[in-house]
């Protein structure tokens, strides 16, 4: 990883990859956003009183992904109950890469997967790789985040393998996050909520869905946090001020090899410091979206698009960059006549930083649900579990321990 930094930052895009501060490691994720927002809900403790707030604040507890995913852990456990979960007969050694038109028993007992899990609406007990199941195939990898494409790969299905009993566990887990949505986003009817694992932000203005952009997020060691706050500025053609950790270790070291070094990169010294100076190249992209958190992390544009074609997008050192980042300022402004979209491109392409604060602040959360029922289709998708938040934490068991 240090030598892909080391290349990117070469060819001046590599430090879209930061999240350009350092966090405090006194400062804890607020993975219970709810009840601590909330002191009524953090001090019940009898089941009497948790009985009786929950009829008056229930709205606010329990979103519509709630009933969604209830209603989907019902159709799992069904399946579970009438043992429809069959094991798909696979040797390591000697599977091959099946593609269109292939046959064999293994072709069927995929397809009756893909029929039980909903991905194909009927069993047609054929062996062939035929057009129908190619369908199927690609709705099953669309629902499970994997790149579009005929194959079924060995990886593939050791997935589809992995017992229903995990299916259901992951569903009752993100039930229980979706309690912990924060109330105000519940209630609103204008937000924009980041979906770590899903790598997908979502814009949802007067109810409806307005914009959608896939994104990339922090690496496994620079975990991008879970967090609410609020959007308050778009900041149109950035500087980049580089951490001073990259001025030491990579800048300082490549100015003494190139004396042209900032110029070629479109850097300059401010103040002590290094800063990327506004661009195409530069590694905020043409714009960037704040809100207030303690983690210093914010939403950007970037240059380095090709980034999106991976299936695992953890990239950055905890800030968020968005593929659409471009739309999604003029979706976002679209009703402001003070910000028409040709001023928009005027600033994005600017040579100074311009400052918009926004007029209407938008409630944004980053999340992390590793399954999610889709509002339009009712199809339920499953996404990697990036940051192992599935997996029982040392904390946990612990506690199970005390209890």
């Amino acid at each position: 990883m240090r030598h892909l930094n080391k290349f990117l930052l070469i060819i001046a895009t590599g430090f879209v990859f930061t999240s350009f501060g350092f966090k405090n490691k006194d400062i804890k994720p607020t993975d219970n956003l709810y009840s601590k927002e909330n002191p009524e809900v953090q001090n019940s403790s009898d089941s009497t009183s948790k009985a009786s707030k929950k009829s008056s604040r229930e709205v606010y507890l329990l979103s519509r992904q709630y009933d969604r995913l209830e209603a989907a852990l019902e159709k799992y456990q069904k399946i579970e109950r009438k043992k429809l979960w069959k094991r798909i007969d696979i040797d390591s050694a000697t599977y091959k890469e099946l593609k269109p038109f292939d046959s064999g028993a293994v072709v069927k007992q995929i397809r009756e997967r893909l029929f039980v899990d909903g991905d194909l609406k009927r069993d047609s007990k054929s062996d062939l790789y035929d057009e129908e199941m190619m369908a199927g195939v690609l709705n099953y990898k669309k629902r499970y985040g994997l790149t579009l494409n005929y194959k079924l790969t060995f990886e593939h299905i050791k997935q589809m393998n992995e017992p229903v009993s995990e299916r259901i566990k992951t569903i009752q887990l993100n039930m229980e996050r979706c309690r912990l949505i924060p109330e105000n986003l519940i209630d609103a009817r204008d937000y924009i909520m980041v979906n770590i694992p899903a790598y997908r932000l979502l814009y949802v203005k007067n109810g409806v869905n307005e914009f959608t952009s896939d994104v990339f997020v922090g690496t496994t060691w620079a975990e991008t946090e879970i967090f609410s706050s609020t959007m308050d500025k778009i900041v149109f053609s950035p500087y980049w001020n580089v951490p001073q950790s990259i001025i030491d270790n990579e800048l300082k070291l490549n100015m003494a090899r190139d004396k042209n070094y900032l110029e070629e990169n479109n850097m300059e010294w401010n103040g002590g410091k290094v800063r990327q100076k506004p661009g195409p190249k530069n590694s905020l992209g043409l714009v960037k979206f704040l809100f207030p958190n303690p983690f210093d992390i914010y939403m950007h544009d970037t240059p380095a698009k090709s980034l999106f074609q991976f299936e695992q997008r953890t990239f950055s050192h905890g800030c968020i960059n968005i593929k659409e980042a471009k739309k999604m300022a003029h979706v976002i402004l679209k009703d402001d006549p003070d910000w028409t979209d040709q001023k928009i491109d005027v600033a994005m392409n600017g040579e100074k930083e311009t400052t918009c604060i926004l007029k209407n602040k938008i409630p944004i959360y980053i999340g992390y649900f590793t399954t999610w029922v889709n509002e339009e289709t009712g199809e339920i998708y499953f996404y990697p579990d990036v940051y192992q938040k599935d997996k029982p934490q040392p904390e946990d068991a612990k506690s199970l321990v005390m209890d």
